[in-house]
């Protein structure tokens, strides 16, 4: 798997160092990277609009119906003056 960012790898070198991973998974992981430009830090993935529109849609749905009413007020019990 190769490295995502330069952080990554300084931390894999340092993981290398102190002896907790092996040089062989080391090296593969900068072998399988390249010559890559990677970026300094990876940030988390942005959110796709799609989700965050489906549940506006379904709410509009539900309302949309009639669930309150149609905002007439009947003239019932009034009279005529």
């Amino acid at each position: 798997m190769p490295f995502k960012s330069k952080a990554q790898r300084r931390k894999f070198a340092e993981l290398l160092v102190e002896g907790k991973i092996s040089p062989e998974v080391f090296e593969e992981w900068n072998r399988e990277t390249g010559r890559a430009e990677l970026p300094e830090r990876v940030g988390p993935k942005p959110r796709s609009p799609s989700k965050a529109g489906s549940k506006r849609t379904s709410r509009a749905k539900a309302t949309a119906g009639g669930a309150r009413g149609s905002g007439r007020r009947s003239s019932r019990g009034r009279t005529k003056s």
